[in-house]
């Protein structure tokens, strides 16, 4: 799935390691600020190809069925070696490229420490090239045509399998059945009874009971059923406070 102007501008761009990352961990906000109109879009960095279940052509079509139902505007695979990609010159640039094509207002990315290695350089990658975008000097092109430089309001990490404290949480009450049943559009990685794969972390027939606990665990502090958290290593003002929740 691919947006139809190259250059539409997002104001939402969520980069995930892997397919399936931003889903697990944030789909409930993206579905919410959809209804709310804002333009939202995916970008895996790797097809994860390395995955225990599944393989590379699978993960990707789940990937785009799983969009559909999101109703992102964009989603784009970066074909970078799922377990080996670097946070370096190289890697950087891709995701600035991204960045100026899109002009998000908001990035969303990986938890800065989890459990998968990926997930971490992942949020150190993207915060960097984030940065990066919006230094004129640094050059980047699309279909040959130089980009000007673009460097989005804030980056926020979202959580992922490790507990870390939110600086921010998002009330995903109305959406959390449907992040579930986007979630089921990856068959390849969780619970299915007829699979002869070996197990992992997220397979097992109890996973969808640990996110939703996680959910109503961070919904407690709105007073709602369910949330998501993030982490921002930027001050965030608040336009009013009498209707901080």
């Amino acid at each position: 799935m691919k947006a139809k102007n190259k250059r539409m501008k997002l104001d939402i761009l969520a980069f995930g390691a892997h397919p399936d990352d931003v889903e697990i961990s944030c789909a409930g906000t993206i579905l919410k600020h959809i209804e709310m109109g804002y333009k939202v879009g995916i970008i895996d960095l790797t097809a994860g190809e390395l995955g225990t279940r599944g393989n590379k052509e699978l993960r990707l079509q789940e990937a785009q069925k799983a969009a559909k139902m999101m109703g992102v505007i964009v989603r784009e695979n970066l074909f970078m070696r799922d377990g080996f990609f670097k946070n370096d010159e190289e890697h950087q640039l891709k995701i600035i490229q991204k960045i100026r094509q899109y002009q998000p207002e908001i990035i969303l990315a990986n938890a800065p420490i989890d459990r998968h290695n990926d997930h971490g350089r992942a949020a150190a990658l993207v915060k960097e090239a984030t940065f990066l975008s919006g230094l004129m000097k640094v050059q980047t092109f699309l279909d040959g045509i130089p980009q000007t430089a673009w460097r989005p309001k804030a980056v926020y990490h979202y959580i992922q399998d490790y507990y870390l404290k939110p600086h921010f949480i998002v009330d995903i009450s109305p959406y959390f059945q449907k992040k579930i049943e986007i979630l089921k559009c990856y068959a390849s990685q969780f619970y299915d009874p007829n699979s002869t794969e070996p197990e992992t972390p997220i397979s097992g027939k109890e996973f969808f009971d640990v996110l939703e606990s996680k959910a109503r665990i961070l919904g407690r502090y709105l007073f709602t059923d369910y949330a998501e958290g993030f982490i921002t290593n930027r001050v965030i003002g608040v336009p009013d406070i009498v209707k901080l929740a």
